[in-house]
């Protein structure tokens, strides 16, 4: 899959299999996959409160996938909030009660199952009209009536009438008398049915040999036409849990009598009622089953007239004939200033082109909306295992050695490089995400040293930049806080999100804003500038030195000075301190490096060796070192807590041990991976469309656009969340052209403009949250 991504990137391979295909195609995908989804919606009839009672299958270590939706799992003080005020009723027989002790466990770990001794539990083995009675002093209102009422028995009377036809049919009878009982309590109550669990016929007792897995599908079938027979008649319905029995299927074997469920199956069953009853009153964001969906905010209706009006005029602009096309210009690339090629991002002149872009961004964005906001597609929850981290990521690096190629130029960290060393981490960090390898402490702190290496390239490269152009102009400032942001910003309007929530975006946006101030403010020191007195060169490490002294206040000041603000931005507090100094650190680098470069220090032609053979060669030695040094470390971490005290100042180890290993040998640094370079150029899209269109649920779940099928459904999600990123890296490109002209006074009045809708548009979200 991502050898095929990349070869879509490389428009010279023929006319045919190209990126612009690529993107079309995907496209069709995404319309035929909406098409059959609703189709399905509509004619199958169930919802995800459906797939949830009904349908799943285990993950692993008693890990539970409901089908299609994500099941939420629920901590103590949880469902107390949920039920505190909710009267609960289990009735039935011994695995009725063996279900509701694994329900109460929910709300109270420490709770001991004492048999038959059950204030709370309502004891009916059979359905007669015993049964009947409660039902009737339930809905005449002589008792107490429950919000939630458990129930479900059918072993009984197959013992005690050794599984004949004619108990059967009574029992049919009997449950067809309180059917409508049911359906009355269900107009207020929420009614479940529990189907009976398979049993394992090799460990019955003698006493229980009736009760055959036969027997029990019989009994089965009887409920289920009973309780669909009286949904004909009522608008009402009575729920089947038929999930925790297919769940029961697969573990029946470890039962210690053959009859009662193994306790990790019995959990699974009273986890999907806990979903089924909680999750509409506290709509966890990884609990997407039985979950109505919010409707769309003002902000959201606004965004979409503004899309809709955009696409409109467009093709109303192309009925009239006015569809002249200039000629592709190269596209100024913001956050290196180097040039891109016009096969990678077209020039858009004119109110016309841009036009053209926002409508594609508006159908861009609606797939974003019909992704993780609709109830169109499935969501599923993650769940880790080492091979589905591992096996990926060594299929990702053969692709990425194999597609070797020179570069251009062999200084240290050129261009191809950097895109390079962006594109491998993004693709780890997209494998990390949704194999959920989060859960494995090693994983999690390597991860955290890419997250560190990007901030370091982000303090590396600005002040490269600074430091060798010397332009510290408001249009450089405007283009790239345009780049860096205007992707989020539509998607803070279109999925209802707070900035915050993209943090790594107002992450690099923030330590921009610190860099270009420090370089900016007086003395501005520049690499010419400094040519011509060696004293500067002080001067701006007096600079970094006083940058490291704020950021080490900052970050031993909140607790008294930021406790309100940690409040709302709690998650982006965390990532800035956790890589609090990653950016001064890559700035410390470029400094020392253009310093050696200007000195004639480094030998950087095509095979040579960065140093002499003796420094490289000890060099080389002391970074594998410290490079595997680390990675025993992390690998050694037990507590995600301490090892992240230690990662600001150890993390740049690694990083620098990196640099130097694929640096100092000439014949590795001529060398780049032109696969893992095409991803780098998107790799900020690729960053935040994982967020709704690969990932799901807020990045809580996964994307299901293939059901059934694994496999499948991440090879096509994943083709179409690579040419999606593309496709809006172009379009970001291109409104950057319009939006951030580079005439003094037009760009001024464009800075107002935006000032003022986004000040609008946080109005208008203040008022909505009634903050």
């Amino acid at each position: 899959m991502a050898v095929l991504a990349y070869s879509l990137g490389k428009r010279e391979i023929n006319h045919y299999f190209s990126i612009k295909n690529a993107k079309l195609l995907s496209a069709v995908a995404v319309l035929l996959l909406a098409v059959l989804h609703s189709i399905a919606r509509y004619y199958g009839g169930e919802d995800s409160c459906g797939w949830l009672l009904s349908s799943g299958r285990f993950l692993g270590e008693n890990v539970w996938q409901p089908y299609g939706c994500m099941m939420h799992k629920y901590k103590s003080s949880e469902a107390k909030t949920c039920l505190e005020r909710k009267r609960v009723a289990f009735m039935g027989d011994s695995r009725i009660r063996q279900l509701f002790y694994s329900y109460v466990k929910i709300i109270n770990p420490e709770v001991r199952e004492d048999g038959n001794k059950v204030r709370d539990f309502l004891w009916y083995a059979e359905v007669n009209n015993s049964m009947k009675e409660r039902f009737i002093a339930w809905t005449e209102g002589t008792l107490v009536k429950p919000d939630v009422i458990v129930m479900g028995a059918a072993t009984w009377s197959i013992k005690l009438n050794s599984g004949s036809i004619e108990t059967l049919h009574q029992y049919k009878a009997n449950l067809s008398s309180i059917a409508h009982l049911m359906e009355k309590l269900a107009q207020e109550s929420e009614v479940y049915w529990v189907l009976q669990d398979p049993v394992y016929e090799e460990k019955l007792s003698d006493s229980r040999k009736m009760i055959t897995n036969e027997q029990l599908e019989h009994y089965n079938e009887a409920a289920v036409d009973v309780l669909n027979g009286s949904k004909r008649t009522s608008t009402t319905r009575v729920k089947v849990l038929g999930a925790a029995r297919q769940a029961a299927l697969e573990t029946i074997s470890e039962s210690p009598d053959g009859l009662h469920l193994p306790e990790g199956t019995r959990d699974v069953g009273a986890m999907v009622l806990m979903n089924a009853v909680c999750n509409k009153v506290l709509k966890p964001i990884d609990g997407s089953c039985c979950q109505p969906l919010p409707p769309p905010n003002l902000l959201q209706k606004l965004t979409a007239c503004i899309f809709l009006v955009a696409v409109v005029v467009f093709l109303v602009i192309r009925l009239l004939g006015r569809n002249r096309h200039p000629k592709g210009k190269p596209v100024s690339d913001v956050e290196s200033g180097a040039e891109k090629k016009p096969a990678l991002a077209t020039s858009v002149a004119g109110p016309k082109g841009a036009l053209q872009a926002v409508c594609k961004m508006g159908l861009i964005m609606a797939y974003f909306y019909l992704c993780d906001r609709a109830d169109l597609f499935m969501k599923e929850q993650k769940f880790y295992t080492h091979s589905t981290f591992f096996i990926p990521l060594i299929y990702i690096f053969v692709l990425g050695i194999f597609y070797s190629e020179n570069s251009k130029e062999s200084k240290l960290l050129n261009r191809e490089q950097t895109d390079e060393w962006k594109g491998w981490m993004q693709l780890v960090i997209l494998i990390y995400h949704i194999s959920g390898a989060s859960a494995f402490i090693p994983v999690y702190m390597h991860v955290r040293v890419l997250v560190a290496a990007y901030l370091f390239q982000t303090g590396y490269g600005h002040f490269s930049f600074f430091w060798l152009k010397g332009d510290f102009g408001l249009y450089r400032v405007c283009q790239v806080l345009f780049r860096l942001n205007f992707l989020v910003i539509v998607l803070c309007l279109v999925m209802d999100r707070p900035y915050q929530f993209y943090y790594f975006v107002p992450l690099v946006t923030f330590w921009f804003v610190v860099i270009y101030s420090i370089l900016a403010i007086w003395p501005q020191i520049v690499q010419k500038k400094a040519n011509g007195s060696g004293i500067w060169h002080l001067g701006v490490l007096v600079k970094l030195a006083c940058l490291l002294l704020l950021i080490c206040c900052f970050a031993y000041s909140q607790v008294t000075t930021h406790r309100d603000l940690l409040t709302l931005i709690h998650e982006w507090w965390f990532r800035w301190k956790l890589d609090r100094f990653a950016v001064i650190y890559g700035m410390l680098f470029a400094f020392v490096y253009l310093v050696l470069q200007k000195c004639q220090v480094l030998s950087e032609g095509k095979g040579e060796a960065l140093f002499s053979n003796r420094i490289s060669n000890c060099l080389l030695f002391v970074s594998v070192v410290s490079f595997l040094t680390y990675s025993i470390w992390a690998s050694s971490c037990k507590n995600k807590t301490e090892c992240n005290e230690f990662h600001p100042y150890v993390s740049v180890v690694q990083i620098l041990a990196f640099i130097l290993i694929r640096n100092i040998p000439g014949y590795i640094r001529s060398l780049y991976s032109s696969f893992f370079a095409w991803f780098g150029k998107i790799s900020l899209e690729l960053f935040i469309c994982q967020y709704h269109i690969w990932l799901a649920a807020d990045t809580k779940g996964i994307l299901v656009l293939v059901p059934g099928n694994p496999m499948l459904n991440v090879i096509v999600s994943t083709f179409i969340f690579v040419c999606v990123a593309h496709e809006i890296s172009q379009v970001t490109n291109d409104l950057a052209q319009v939006a951030i002209p580079k005439e003094s006074p037009a760009l001024l009045r464009r800075i107002l403009g935006m000032a003022i809708f986004l000040g609008a548009v946080l109005l208008l979200s203040t008022q909505q949250t009634g903050h």
